[in-house]
């Protein structure tokens, strides 16, 4: 992660979800507790925090997972990624949201997603908005192809 990214302790997710009417029930408490303490397991689908869980020995079903998932999403906590596999998968939300969050080179062989942290488009953020009026709050940007790995595996 960037030194701009701040990670977010468990009080502050309490107080987030707090702030919206929804409870830190045990439940969430330990799906959060995964994504703070693994900082750099970026990307985790809901079957990846499901696995993590049952290493722990929580009895907390998928059915759970995905709901709490989806909620923390909705409520901006998790951002939910997709890569064009038709797997969702979520972080968390470590960005200032007047700032933009990072973006992603997708290998189109191995799979692997590398975060790619430098803004190029602020120049044409400013552009479209002053063009359009139209207010950008952030913006997303994938790029696909192949990584050095699969490269030179070539």
């Amino acid at each position: 992660m960037s030194e701009s990214h701040n990670l977010f302790g468990l009080q502050d997710l309490r107080k987030k979800l707090s702030e919206h009417g929804y409870k830190m029930t045990p439940q969430r408490k330990e799906i959060l507790k995964i994504f703070v303490e693994h900082p750099d397991s970026h990307h985790m689908s809901a079957e990846d925090v499901y696995n993590i869980l049952r290493e722990n020995e929580s009895e907390i079903g998928l059915a759970t997972v995905y709901r709490a998932l989806v909620l923390l999403n909705k409520l901006g906590i998790l951002v939910q990624l997709d890569f064009g596999d038709g797997c969702a998968r979520y972080e968390l939300n470590t960005t200032d949201p007047n700032t933009h969050h990072h973006h992603h080179l997708i290998c189109l062989k191995c799979k692997k997603v590398i975060e790619f942290e430098e803004d190029l488009l602020e120049d044409l953020e400013y552009d479209i908005a002053t063009k359009s009026g139209f207010e950008i709050i952030n913006h997303e940007v994938k790029f696909f192809g192949y990584c050095k790995e699969c490269q030179a595996q070539k």
